[in-house]
């Protein structure tokens, strides 16, 4: 068996090191991923026009499940990070920090997905369609 009497020395400098480098966070880094998922979702949800009741009625969670998240007191599962994603329609990528904007991974939305299966012909109808909601949709928001 070998001795870690001469490894001492190089092991307590490697040691601090590690220490040093793990303690020292420098301000100009980016937000952790915990802090920026909490962020995005409350964002996310903002965006939505939900309350944290709203968004926990339509994901099938707790209240206090979404304003822990929020808080980043706790971290979803897997199931509840799909389920938070696909009811305020972003990705998880959106939701985890990987993508800047909830437009980025536009192949997310439910519509975009069918976009593909759809004729030329369709297309046009489904984007006059489109134009006339968002429309309506611009009209809502500025009687309001």
């Amino acid at each position: 068996m070998r001795s870690m009497a001469n490894y001492g020395p190089m092991w307590r400098e490697c040691q601090y090191e590690l220490v040093d480098f793990d303690m020292t966070e420098n301000p100009e880094d980016p937000p952790k991923a915990p802090d920026i998922f909490g962020e995005r979702l409350r964002a996310a949800r903002d965006f939505r026009g939900m309350s944290q009741g709203e968004l926990a009625q339509k994901t099938g969670l707790p209240p206090s499940s979404i304003a822990h998240f929020e808080a980043g007191g706790r971290k979803p599962s897997f199931d509840n990070l799909r389920r938070l994603a696909t009811h305020l329609n972003v990705t998880t990528d959106y939701l985890l920090g990987r993508v800047a904007e909830p437009e980025q991974a536009a192949a997310a939305d439910p519509l975009y997905r069918h976009v593909s299966q759809i004729s030329d012909a369709d297309r046009d109808i489904a984007e006059e369609f489109l134009k006339v909601l968002a429309e309506r949709n611009k009209r809502r928001t500025e009687g309001d």
